[in-house]
C-alpha cells in the first residue's frame, strides 16, 4: 500500500513494478486530474476520488448536454418535415412543400432556384468527388449567379481534396468569388436559396427517389443555422491542416465519432466520402498513432486522449 510521501522508486518497489512503468501510471492519474505533484516530481500526492473524479465527470456532462442539443434540434427538424410532408401529400400547398418526383425534375428545379436566387446560395455537397457531368451543369448556373451578385458559399467534404475533377471546379468557382470550405462530413445533399426556399432529397442514400422544396419559414430557419454551424466548424478551400505528430486529423476524429454512434465501415466511408479501404487504412493509421492493438482499445485509449 503506497504511503504519503512515497516517490517513484518507494511506490516501483512495494508494487514490483519498473520506475517507467510507474511513471506511466502516474501521468495517466494526472491526466484523470487524480494526483498532483505536490510540488516535487519524487513525492505525487493523490487526491480523494469524489473530488478528482468531480471535474471530469462534469466535463463529459458539458459534452454529453451539448450533443444531445444538436440531437434534438435534429429531431425537432426532422419531425417538422414529416408533418409537412404528410400534411402536403406531396403537392404544393400552403404548408410549405412542394415534393419533386424524379430525377429530370430535381435538376429542373435546381436550375431555376439558382436562376432566381438574388442574395445568397448555400449548399451543402456531400458524397466526396463529384461527376464531371454534374460539375460541367452547374459551371453556367453558377457563373450567371455570381455575375449577378448572388453570394455562393458551397460545403465539400474534405475527400475532395484528393478528387482531381472537384478540385479544378472549386478553384474555379473560387476565382470567380464563390466561397469554399471542406469538412470531414456532412449530413446531407442541400441547397437553400435566399432563406426562403431549400431542397433536399426525400432519401439522402436514393438520389432517384426525389426531392422537396420547402417554403416553411421554421423550417428553413432550422435549415440556415443548420448550414452556419457547419461553416463555422470547415476549413477554407486554400487553408492546409496542420495536425501534430501523433494527433489525429479532423477526418480521422469524425471516422471515430462515426465508428462510436454504432456506424459500419460501409456507412462511415458514404459519410465521409471515400472508399472502404481507405476507411480501414485510416482505421489503421488511428490505431497506429494510439498505439491499440484492437479497435476496441483503441476506442479506450482514444476517450482516453481527449479525442472522443
Amino acid at each position: 500500500m503506497s504511503q504519503p510521501g512515497w516517490g517513484v522508486a518507494e511506490i516501483a518497489g512495494d508494487l514490483g513494478m519498473t520506475g517507467p512503468e510507474v511513471r506511466a501510471c502516474l501521468d495517466e492519474l494526472a491526466e484523470l486530474s487524480m494526483l498532483y505533484s505536490g510540488g516535487t516530481a519524487a513525492a505525487p500526492v493523490a487526491l480523494p476520488p469524489g473530488i478528482a473524479l468531480a471535474a471530469l465527470l462534469h466535463r463529459r456532462e458539458l459534452e454529453i448536454q451539448a450533443q444531445q442539443t444538436q440531437l434534438a434540434a435534429a429531431r425537432a427538424l426532422a419531425a417538422e418535415l414529416a408533418v409537412a410532408y404528410s400534411s402536403n401529400c406531396g403537392h404544393r400547398g400552403n404548408i410549405g412543400l412542394e415534393r419533386l418526383d424524379d430525377v429530370v425534375a430535381v435538376r429542373s428545379r435546381l436550375a431555376e432556384l439558382a436562376t432566381l436566387a438574388k442574395h445568397e446560395l448555400l449548399s451543402f455537397m456531400p458524397g466526396g468527388g463529384q461527376s464531371e457531368d454534374a460539375l460541367n451543369a452547374s459551371r453556367p448556373l453558377d457563373e450567371h449567379s455570381l455575375a449577378a451578385g448572388v453570394r455562393i458559399r458551397t460545403l465539400y467534404l474534405d475527400s475532395v481534396r484528393n478528387d482531381r475533377a472537384t478540385m479544378e471546379y472549386a478553384r474555379w468557382l473560387s476565382g470567380l468569388g464563390g466561397e469554399i470550405r471542406t469538412i470531414p462530413s456532412l449530413p446531407v445533399r442541400l441547397l437553400i436559396v435566399d432563406g426562403t426556399q431549400a431542397l433536399l432529397p426525400v432519401d439522402p442514400e436514393n438520389s432517384r427517389a426525389g426531392a422537396v422544396v420547402v417554403h416553411a419559414p421554421g423550417v428553413l430557419a432550422a435549415l440556415v443555422s443548420l448550414f452556419e454551424s457547419y461553416w463555422e466548424r470547415a476549413r477554407p478551400l486554400g487553408a492546409v491542416e496542420s495536425a501534430e505528430a501523433g494527433e489525429p486529423t479532423a477526418q480521422e476524429l469524425e471516422l471515430l465519432r462515426l465508428l462510436e454512434t454504432g456506424s459500419t465501415d460501409e456507412v462511415a466511408a458514404r459519410r465521409l466520402g471515400v472508399s472502404l479501404r481507405t476507411v480501414r487504412r485510416m482505421m489503421a493509421e488511428i490505431m497506429s498513432k494510439l498505439g491499440a492493438r484492437s479497435r476496441f482499445e483503441a476506442g479506450l485509449l482514444a476517450a482516453r486522449c481527449g479525442w472522443l
